[in-house]
């Protein structure tokens, strides 16, 4: 594995610290990379104080790019009877286009955030910590075509790993290509 300099933070190879990721998230990483080698060794986390897990504070407080972070919302919409929830991934710089792309994806008349007790639940993952991999079955993953660009930070995105004490890192266009991701552009609003 290449060594990871990114801010300050100590970055370790993810599928060696199951303890840094919520169970569902680990379990994903060990799937896709028994698919994608290439993953066990891209993906890593770093350990971060939990109360500097809101993106503003980590970067600052780990000499983090904003642009480098990534940050997932779960949004949901009914269409005739049927809810459709989704994960919004843009970069930290901008912002899901909820009312207008998300909704348009999900084909719904109105989209809204999913409240923080029911994606803590439903996602077994904690608040500030939700990440596009490991998410219940039917949530669609929707990944702003930004993230997988080149960025001046670099290449890796950071987002989070399940849980709110750390940090995943990986190459954007890796994270477009996580297994139910759907690359889309036009996510995210400037």
């Amino acid at each position: 594995m290449t060594a990871v300099t990114l801010g300050t933070l100590t970055w370790l190879r993810a599928l060696d610290h199951p303890e840094l990721l919520a169970e569902s998230t680990f379990a994903v990483l060990g799937g896709w990379a028994a698919v994608t080698p290439e993953v066990a060794d891209a993906v890593v986390v770093a350990e971060i104080d939990p109360g500097l897990a809101d993106t503003a504070a980590m970067t600052e407080a780990y000499s983090l790019p904003l642009s480098a972070s990534a940050n997932c919302v779960l949004v949901a919409g009914r269409r005739a009877g049927e809810e459709r929830v989704a994960a919004a991934v843009v970069r930290a710089t901008t912002r899901a286009d909820v009312n207008n792309a998300v909704k348009r994806l999900l084909d719904v008349r109105k989209a809204s955030f999913l409240p923080m007790d029911r994606a803590t639940e439903e996602s077994g993952m904690e608040y500030g910590g939700i990440t596009p991999l490991g998410l219940p079955d039917g949530y669609r993953v929707l990944v702003d075509a930004r993230v997988a660009a080149p960025d001046p930070a670099g290449d890796l995105v950071i987002i989070g790993s399940g849980l709110r004490r750390s940090k995943l890192a990986l190459p954007g266009a890796l994270l477009a290509a996580a297994p139910g991701a759907e690359l889309v552009d036009g996510l995210a609003l400037a």
